[in-house]
């Protein structure tokens, strides 16, 4: 009895647990497939996080706006009238889905049926992209703050640079490849159109966000939430905004994300078709606070797998002089800057030092 007690109350070692957890290379899809019943303790929400589920009641009566990019570059009326919709939405959203965006609807689905594909494998093939080296060509784990969050998130991720220098397609995972190629290129041209819109929402010429090299970078994310046997203590992406220009967002069917509007969790339902853009810190930050970089995240489920590919336009950790700062032609004395200057990769190395904990890195570079 003595024993039993002993083990019953013997102390949590959460570095030993995330440690051993972490060498197993299965991520979260092998302990589901294992058979658990329960969310280990390294995942559960602590009774104060704001990403305890139970305790935020969610806004049903709200949605972000649906921009509709049919005859983006042959209707000058119609361009207008996109500028304006992008511009308010950016500044009151921060996020907003677009439609008639010229990526085929089959390749957003083969796409998504590339990552399935992908986590699908034999364990033992998805084991040899393991690794928490975020200078590998494709970086898969789970939670890249694993040892710094408060909690683990629910989920697994892919992580590749698509641009500016692309890993060669053989080293791309076999079960994706062609199309993260074809879907890249695709999010790349759109990005070119996005930027123009919120170029000139901002009152500056189209290419002006083009010019400072917003579109040059492009990583993308495929996140993995497998089904979760509690949802309710644990989350599949905790409270945060992107560390990015501007990020384009594919979802599936199975919903989850959540947009903070007005101190309220707003569902962002699935839309056929559709494809989810939300302003980054880098823009929100360049356009001095005009666009927001909104928090979101996204629950856990019952249901699933749930699969998203993100598409972040960053110039990512690479090392870099350039300096970002409050676009100069926007400033006046009455818009003084209200950032100092930094690099992109002063920026990352912060956001990942501090992790998904719910407060905006921006704050760190407010003047």
């Amino acid at each position: 009895m003595g024993t039993e007690n002993k083990s019953e109350t013997k102390p949590y070692d959460r570095p030993s647990e995330l440690k051993a957890f972490d060498e197993t290379k299965s991520g979260v899809k092998g302990l589901v497939d294992s058979g658990i019943t329960k969310v280990p303790r390294i995942f559960i929400q602590p009774q104060d996080s704001p990403d305890r589920v139970t305790t935020t009641p969610r806004n049903i009566g709200l949605s972000i706006p649906i921009i509709d990019l049919d005859g983006v570059d042959k209707d000058p009326i119609k361009y207008k009238d996109m500028v304006d919709k992008i511009r308010d939405a950016s500044e009151t959203w921060g996020f907003f889905q677009v439609v008639n965006h010229g990526i085929p609807e089959s390749d957003m689905e083969e796409i998504k049926n590339g990552v399935s594909r992908f986590f699908d494998q034999d364990n033992e093939i998805r084991k040899q992209y393991y690794t928490r080296d975020a200078t590998k060509p494709v970086v898969y784990n789970t939670n890249f703050d694993l040892f710094t969050g408060i909690a683990a998130n629910w989920r697994d991720t892919v992580y590749c640079i698509m641009s500016p220098n692309p890993p060669k397609p053989e080293e791309l995972p076999a079960a994706c490849r062609e199309i993260q190629m074809k879907y890249s290129k695709q999010i790349m041209g759109l990005g070119c159109t996005l930027f123009k819109l919120l170029s000139e929402g901002l009152g500056l010429k189209p290419n002006h966000l083009l010019d400072l090299e917003c579109a040059e970078g492009l990583a993308m994310i495929f996140q993995y939430y497998p089904p979760c046997p509690e949802p309710e203590l644990t989350i599949g992406a905790g409270k945060h905004s992107d560390n990015s220009f501007l990020t384009v967002l594919l979802q599936d069917q199975i919903g989850g994300l959540q947009v903070l509007h007005q101190n309220q969790w707003v569902d962002i339902p699935p839309t056929p078709g559709a494809l989810i853009v939300n302003i980054g810190d880098f823009l929100q930050m360049m356009s001095n606070d005009k666009y927001k970089s909104i928090e979101h995240r996204v629950l856990s489920n019952h249901l699933g797998p749930r699969i998203s590919v993100a598409s972040f336009f960053t110039t990512g950790p690479r090392p870099s002089s350039k300096l970002y700062a409050p676009i100069q032609e926007m400033l006046s004395e009455e818009n003084m800057p209200k950032y100092c200057a930094f690099t992109v990769k002063e920026y990352t190395d912060h956001f990942r030092t501090k992790g998904l904990n719910g407060v905006s890195p921006l704050l760190h570079f407010k003047l």
